[in-house]
């Protein structure tokens, strides 16, 4: 299964074993999964705590049980981080295959990142809102995001390029 929710990612990659830390042994409910994130990983909203607990799902490092949600006993190494990614994030392959494409002289812009999901971005997410556009374009730049915190992109003001890391996975 692929996740499309994406959290900004943060500045380090230690934040997302904090985030999987705060996520309990014993399933809890969503909500008092999301209520735990936000007060032990100082997070705003429970609308972004829900998102962190998707994504944790997407790398692997959180599952969903019959009784609620619950942290998978794992301390994933950056290979780890990278090959979840690309596997559990829903368009992740696609923005990775434009991102390959692009160099130095023709680097991907966050609009190419997008055009690379266009025609992947599901009917009813186009439908549900008048700005799916917006929303799926501001999904691709927090992926570039995690590309670069993943050392699998560098970023070059406001565009991307891939590090000769991402050959290895895509």
């Amino acid at each position: 299964m692929k996740f499309k929710l994406v959290p900004e990612p943060p500045a380090d990659r230690g934040f997302v074993t904090d985030v999987q830390a705060a996520v309990p042994l014993i399933p809890e409910s969503e909500d008092d999964c999301c209520a735990r994130l936000m007060r032990r990983c100082d997070l705003r909203s429970r609308d972004i705590a829900r998102t962190w607990l998707t994504f944790l799902r997407a790398l692997g490092l959180a599952e969903e049980t019959p009784s609620g949600f619950r942290r998978v006993r794992a301390s994933p190494t950056v290979d780890d981080l990278r090959r979840s990614f690309l596997d559990g994030v829903y368009g992740a392959t696609d923005v990775a295959d434009a991102l390959a494409s692009a160099d130095d002289t023709d680097p991907l812009t966050v609009d190419e990142a997008f055009e690379a999901l266009r025609d992947r971005v599901p009917t009813w997410e186009r439908t549900r809102t008048d700005d799916w556009e917006g929303v799926w374009t501001d999904r691709a730049e927090r992926m570039l995001g995690w590309f670069v915190l993943l050392d699998l992109a560098e970023r070059r003001g406001e565009d991307y390029v891939p590090t000769a890391t991402l050959s290895e996975y895509v």
